[in-house]
C-alpha cells in the first residue's frame, strides 16, 4: 500500500461524501475511490445515522489523497479553503471550469474561483498568469490585473491581448 500521505484533506458533508468523489474523481485523472467506510449501529447515539449508510469515502485526485466524511447538515463549505487546479493552457483551464462549475453557484464565480455543485471552491489558474500580472512595467501589470478583475473564467489570450497592446 505505500506510505500513509502526511496531511490528508478532510470534506465534510451532509450526505454527499459518496455523490462528490464519484463526481470528482470522474473530473481529474489519475483518480480513484480507494475505500468506502460505512456507519455501524455501534455510535449511532451519537452520529445518529443508519447502520450500513457511507461514513467515510477515500479517494485520491491526480496523486493527491482526500477523505470525504458524511458528518451530518452543522457545518458548510466557505471560500475560506479552496482547491486550486493548476492549468497548463487555455484547454485545461476551459475543461475543469466546465466539469467543476456544472450545478454549481454561478455567483460564486470571479477571477478563476468557482464554487461546486457541493459548495467546495475552487481556483482554476493557468500557469501564465504569474508571468502575466508580474510585468517588469508596473502600468502593463496593473492593466492586466485590471481586466483579469472583470473576468469568471480566466482567459488567457485575453490577458496576453492586454499585454501586448502595451
Amino acid at each position: 500500500m505505500g506510505s500513509i500521505q502526511k496531511i490528508t484533506p478532510n470534506f465534510w458533508f451532509d450526505y454527499q461524501a459518496e455523490e462528490a468523489a464519484k463526481f470528482y474523481t470522474s473530473i481529474f485523472q489519475d483518480s480513484e475511490i480507494i475505500k468506502v467506510s460505512r456507519y455501524m449501529n455501534e455510535g449511532k447515539e451519537i452520529h445518529g445515522k443508519d447502520e450500513g449508510t457511507v461514513m467515510t469515502v477515500d479517494f485520491q485526485l491526480e496523486g493527491q489523497r482526500f477523505v470525504a466524511l458524511n458528518g451530518g447538515p452543522q457545518f458548510k463549505f466557505n471560500e475560506a479553503i479552496s482547491f486550486i487546479v493548476h492549468c497548463a493552457n487555455q484547454e485545461e483551464v476551459d475543461y475543469f471550469w466546465e466539469k467543476l462549475s456544472e450545478g454549481g453557484d454561478e455567483s460564486a464565480q470571479q477571477c478563476g474561483w468557482l464554487k461546486d455543485t457541493f459548495g467546495v471552491s475552487w481556483q482554476i489558474v493557468p500557469d501564465s498568469l504569474q508571468e502575466l500580472l508580474n510585468q517588469p512595467d508596473p502600468v502593463i501589470s496593473e492593466k492586466v490585473m485590471k481586466a483579469m478583475l472583470q473576468m469568471k473564467k480566466i482567459d488567457i489570450n485575453a490577458l496576453k491581448e492586454v499585454q501586448s497592446r502595451n
